[in-house]
This record gives structure tokens, sequence and C-alpha cells, in this order.
């Protein structure tokens, strides 16, 4: 690891809190009643927030990507504490599951799904949607959601930079003896 993967990460750092603060902008935005209410009928008891933890981390295929999203949920007002701990808890059960699921049914290849789902495929999805919806529309609720989406797809390349920038270190016996 040298000094421009260091910086590689201080920079997918940068990207992820930028993408975060984008998204929980547009979280400030577009939380309303219905939104709320929303989130709280699908979390009103433990069982249902951790299966919507379970759900959004198998979707993004990111339990980071869901905390950070349950974060800026929190922070706008829109969850409280005891609402998002719940899906933190099936993020982290999501992300096992999804992985263990996987491996069991020896998925992998280049199909187009597999792709669609994968974070970058997802990340570059969520930012042609995005932009297309804060320039193609008049009406503030479509450039509010564009700014989520693209807040989102900011968060997912940040952790895609940190993710490359840390990737010399698996094969460092110097960093496996620190550990």
């Amino acid at each position: 690891m040298d000094i421009f993967d260091l910086l590689s990460l201080a920079g997918g750092v940068a990207v992820l809190l930028f993408g975060m603060r984008t998204m929980v902008n547009g979280l400030h935005s577009f939380a309303d009643y219905r939104l709320q209410n929303l989130l709280t009928r699908l979390t009103d008891n433990v069982f249902k927030s951790i299966l919507l933890g379970v759900v959004v981390t198998s979707i993004t295929h990111s339990s980071a990507a869901t905390v950070v999203m349950v974060a800026g949920f929190v922070g706008s007002g829109v969850m409280n504490l005891h609402q998002a701990v719940g899906v933190i808890m099936g993020a982290n059960i999501g992300t096992t599951t999804t992985a263990w699921l996987l491996s069991l049914a020896n998925i992998q290849g280049d199909s187009f799904i597999l792709k669609l789902i994968n974070p970058s495929g997802l990340a570059s999805v969520l930012a042609v949607a995005g932009m297309m919806l804060i320039l193609g529309s008049n009406k503030n609720k479509n450039k509010t959601a564009g700014e989520i989406m693209a807040g989102l797809a900011i968060l997912l390349l940040g952790m895609q930079i940190m993710s490359g920038s840390v990737a010399p270190l698996k094969d460092s016996l110097q960093f496996e003896g620190m550990l």
C-alpha cells in the first residue's frame, strides 16, 4: 500500500460523505407524512424492522448502504432510533444471508441481472435515473427523488473507491500480522 492508495482511501471517504450528505438533503426535502407513515408501518415491530433490513440489503447487496440510508432517515426525522435498530440488525443478517445463498447456489457469471444488482451496476442505474429525474422533471418531488437516488449512487461509488484502495492489503503479510 503506497501513498496513492491512502489518497484513494481518503478520496473514497470524501465521496462517501458527500453522497451521504446529498442523500440526507434529499431525504429532508422528501420527508413528508406519507414516507414517515410508510416507514412507521414497515417498522412498527422488531420483526418487521429486521425483515425490512434483510430485504433492502438483499436488493442493494450492501449493508453499509442500508445503514447509511437508515442514518439519513433518522437524521431527517423520518425514523426514530427504535425503528432503526431493527433495520440495521436486519441489514447485517441480510449481508450474511445473501452471501450464503449466492455461494450455496454457486451463482456467478455475466448475466444481466447479476451485473444489475452488483453495487457498481446499481450505482450506475441510480445515477442515471437520478440525473434523469433532476434534469428532466419540472416537479420538485421528482427532482428530490432524483437527488436521493444520485446521493445513494455517489455513496456506493465512494464505497467502491475505498474497497479498491485497500485491496492490496489482502495480500500483505505485515497487515495480516497487525491484525
